[in-house]
């Protein structure tokens, strides 16, 4: 063996943790201090506390708080694209569709659904609204969230 090669043994070395409890060990060093020991670990004491030395816990809330937020944000975007007092506008159905629709006084989303209940040929009897533009009207409806009544689903030919 080597000489002069291992560090100093202090058979005394005195552990202080950060709750005040000290200790006595064997060691290389003559003092040693601990943020946590078996006093205090939610281990062994049996008690709800956590131990955050990097704030993991902190940052894991934080993301936690924030996916709630996205999700109620996300709700409420779905429920007022639902609400069937949009103008009809906001759907864009195209210059020529507005037009018609416009023409035949259709206001909002409401006044469309409560026209497609009685089935397709309403809409195919206003001038400037043919099978294709029904069949956009649908699309953008669906696209939008909106629920297409029963009657309107069967296609009129």
């Amino acid at each position: 063996m080597k000489k002069d090669i291992h560090p100093t043994y202090y058979p005394e070395a005195k552990v202080t943790c950060a709750c005040g409890n000290t200790w006595t060990t064997g060691s290389t060093k003559e003092s040693i201090h601990t943020d946590i020991c078996s006093k205090c670990h939610p281990f062994y004491t049996g008690e709800q506390r956590i131990v955050d030395t990097e704030g993991q816990v902190e940052r894991f809330y934080r993301k936690l708080k924030a996916r709630e937020d996205y999700l109620k944000q996300q709700e409420s975007r779905e429920q007022a694209k639902v609400s069937a007092d949009v103008s009809l506008e906001e759907l864009d159905f195209g210059s020529r569709v507005n037009k018609a629709l416009e023409d035949a006084e259709f206001k909002t989303v409401a006044n469309l659904l409560e026209t497609l209940e009685g089935g397709e040929q309403a809409l195919l009897d206003i001038k400037g609204i043919g099978h294709k533009s029904l069949i956009d009207i649908k699309k953008a409806l669906r696209g939008a969230g909106y629920k297409i009544p029963e009657a309107a689903e069967e296609i009129a030919v």
